[in-house]
């Protein structure tokens, strides 16, 4: 079994990382997916070998433009999820997902916390971690090649 705490979106809101900062020496992966990612400085020298940033639209410098992580049997595709239009649909992050071998697609970009299949690829966006009202964040366990995601509200 695997674990994941995915957030997005912090825009320089750290208290909310803060809160939730017991949690991330629990897990196995940490993944922040952008606009932010300055924010995730403290969390990457605590965990080095286990925090992943992607770099979102409002990023200037640091992240990755996307990655891929191997858990349990399943391969996840992560980024901040402008560049494949996902305010406006999901059929370019599943294609995207789909054609480097993924089948879970971890997005942000939306503020709006989502956990949708489509074509096949379990797509989860954890909403804005940085948002005044409604912040939150997901929750990912991987078992024996089966996904449970979940939206955290703090």
């Amino acid at each position: 079994m695997k674990t994941f705490v995915i957030l997005s979106d912090t825009h320089g809101r750290r208290g909310a990382i803060e809160k939730i900062f017991p949690l991330f020496g629990e897990n196995d992966f940490i993944v922040h997916l952008g606009d932010g990612a300055a924010d995730m400085r403290q969390t990457a020298g605590a965990y080095p070998n286990k925090t992943y940033v992607m770099r979102g639209n409002c990023d200037l410098a640091g992240g990755l433009e996307e990655t891929i992580l191997q858990a349990e049997g399943c391969a996840v595709f992560c980024c901040h999820g402008h560049r494949y239009g996902v305010k406006t649909g999901l059929s370019r992050l599943a294609a995207r997902a789909k054609e480097l071998g993924c089948n879970i697609a971890l997005y942000g970009h939306t503020h709006r916390a989502a956990i949708e299949e489509k074509d096949g690829v379990l797509c989860i966006n954890p909403g804005a971690l940085g948002s005044y009202s409604d912040a939150s964040y997901a929750y990912l366990v991987i078992c024996d090649k089966k996904p449970t995601a979940t939206i955290v509200n703090i």
